[in-house]
């Protein structure tokens, strides 16, 4: 199989959860070359840092020899041009996704025709996760490493304290 020579995989990552490290592993047979960017927004509030969510990504992908961890505050399609990357990556869940992921993919187009979009549906048993959710759980003290990379875990536990395993139906 041809491989592309090199892919953005952009996003908060605030944290980095099973689903993003189950496309990172996958668009990584794919491409030559993988730059998995955190990108500062700042409308959004992060429980991590910039840094710290840069730290996380890089733990957890230590296996993938070529694969890049970066962040950036730039315009994406400028930073993509930057690196010298044609190709972006988009994780999709479900159809709400595409709806928001498809209009940002149209106006990338317009600012750089000559980069593309590319979108890759995580794998099944992880569709109904997001960062959102990981959060939540942890700040409840539920056990997330089912979740998370080991690297995520641990610094939620920082963050909120040891997670547990919720009791089922009484036990």
């Amino acid at each position: 199989m041809k491989t592309l020579p090199k892919a953005v995989y952009p996003g908060s990552f605030d944290p980095l959860h099973n689903g993003h490290l189950d496309v990172i592993e996958r668009i990584s047979g794919m491409f030559d070359e993988v730059t998995v960017t955190v990108f500062v927004n700042a409308s959004k509030t992060a429980l991590f840092s910039a840094d710290e969510r840069t730290a996380m990504v890089k733990a957890a992908t230590e296996h993938i020899p070529n694969l890049h961890v970066d962040q950036s505050q730039d315009l994406l399609v400028r930073y993509v041009r930057q690196i010298g990357a044609r190709v972006i990556v988009r994780g999709l869940r479900a159809v709400l996704d595409f709806d928001y992921e498809f209009q940002f993919a149209l106006m990338n187009k317009r600012m750089a025709p000559d980069i593309d979009t590319l979108f890759i549906l995580t794998s099944e048993h992880y569709s109904y996760l997001s960062s959102t959710i990981v959060k939540e759980l942890a700040s409840y003290g539920a056990d997330v490493a089912d979740l998370v990379p080991p690297a995520c875990q641990r610094r939620l536990i920082e963050k909120f304290g040891v997670g547990k395993r919720l009791e089922r139906d009484g036990e």
